[in-house]
């Protein structure tokens, strides 16, 4: 409403902040997310029409399955952090690390990321923890837990050398000219979102062979030269724009 002439202008304002409850466990009191959709959605009404109550449910599932799973992530580190007897900067550090590179490691399940978050924030603060410290307090697979740590170490450059000089080295392990690598370079800066947080031995051997013309001779080669298979390499290829 105006706040001089008190003139309403709209109704039902939209509360963009989650719903909350407070429940007692324990002899404590505690505040924790009930759900979080706005409260518009309990405001549909069937007179309000089937596709009205559609654009909701589909505005709910769409819009808010990033903080859904936010909150399932921060949990389960807060959870971690507490049992591995971690300081409360590591988790927030992982947290954030969770916001930044959230499309990385969107694949796993939240106690796989929980972990491999703990584990790499642990290595960047420099008070390096070994892995069975964080598994023994989650039940992750340490395949995957390995997997994701891998991607984030990747995508944050950790240690990583720059992706020309795995395809330098493939090129020299299959004597390809000069004029290819500088193609594959190119073919690579073109793709770097793309290829953000995949192995870079695949990501060189396909841009090599994209450079190549997809020669299948040298497919197998380049499989052969970078330690991995040809579905592989074919498969990276079929992401990148040429």
């Amino acid at each position: 409403m105006c706040a001089q002439c008190g003139l309403v202008v709209a109704e039902s304002a939209v509360d963009m902040g989650p719903e909350w409850r407070t429940f007692e466990k324990e002899k404590r009191v505690r505040t924790a997310p009930l759900k979080l959709v706005v409260k518009t959605d309990m405001a549909v009404k069937p007179e309000h029409g089937v596709q009205w109550r559609r654009l909701a449910k589909f505005h709910r599932e769409t819009m808010h399955g990033y903080e859904r799973r936010l909150v399932k992530i921060g949990g389960e580190i807060r959870r971690i952090r507490e049992c591995a007897g971690l300081p409360q900067h590591l988790a927030e550090e992982a947290e954030a690390l969770v916001k930044r590179y959230f499309e990385t490691v969107a694949g796993f399940p939240p106690e796989v990321v929980a972990v491999a978050v703990l584990w790499t924030a642990a290595k960047v603060a420099g008070v390096p923890r070994p892995l069975e410290d964080f598994l023994k307090c989650s039940k992750a697979e340490e395949r995957r837990v390995r997997k994701a740590a891998w991607r984030l170490k990747e995508v944050m450059k950790l240690g990583r050398r720059p992706i020309e000089d795995y395809v330098k080295t493939l090129a020299a392990r299959v004597n390809l000219p000069a004029s290819i690598v500088k193609a594959a370079v190119e073919l690579l800066e073109r793709n770097r979102r793309v290829l953000a947080g995949k192995n870079p031995w695949v990501s060189a051997a396909a841009a090599l062979w994209l450079a190549s013309f997809k020669k299948l001779g040298l497919l197998k080669a380049l499989a052969e030269a970078a330690g991995t298979t040809t579905a592989s390499i074919r498969n990276a290829a079929k992401r990148m724009r040429v």
